[in-house]
């Protein structure tokens, strides 16, 4: 069985990416060369952050993608939102949607950060 526990991201400057993702995430890298940076998310997931002129194939330029962060709830994405001014260019604004409540920011690579918790279950 096949497993979806690895991302990587194409970036321009793997330095200055470790940099943005330390200070979002609160967690240090497990790797860190000049040409590529490994994060190990507390739920396993890696995340890492390979400089693009090294990536063969080529790849395509970010954006069209989400990397998704789940809150448990409106007032935990607050917090995030608020965490992450200063730190992050937000492109949409803490709101509700049909999925819940939610906010986005972009990495300096352009990669797109949604952060957002479900609405509450009626009782």
């Amino acid at each position: 069985m096949r497993t979806l526990n690895y991302i990587i991201l194409a970036v321009a400057d793997p330095a200055a990416s470790a940099a943005f993702y330390t200070a979002l995430l609160g967690v240090e890298p497990v790797e860190n060369s000049p040409g590529f940076v490994l994060y190990v998310l507390p739920n396993g997931i890696k995340l890492g952050l390979w400089i693009a002129s090294e990536i063969n194939p080529a790849p395509l330029p970010a954006g069209g993608v989400e990397i998704t962060f789940s809150e448990a709830s409106e007032t935990d994405v607050r917090a995030t939102h608020a965490h992450w001014q200063g730190k992050a260019t937000i492109l949409q604004p803490p709101t509700s949607m049909d999925f819940g409540f939610t906010f986005v920011a972009v990495d300096p690579d352009g990669h797109r950060l949604r952060v957002f918790s479900p609405p509450p279950k009626p009782r």
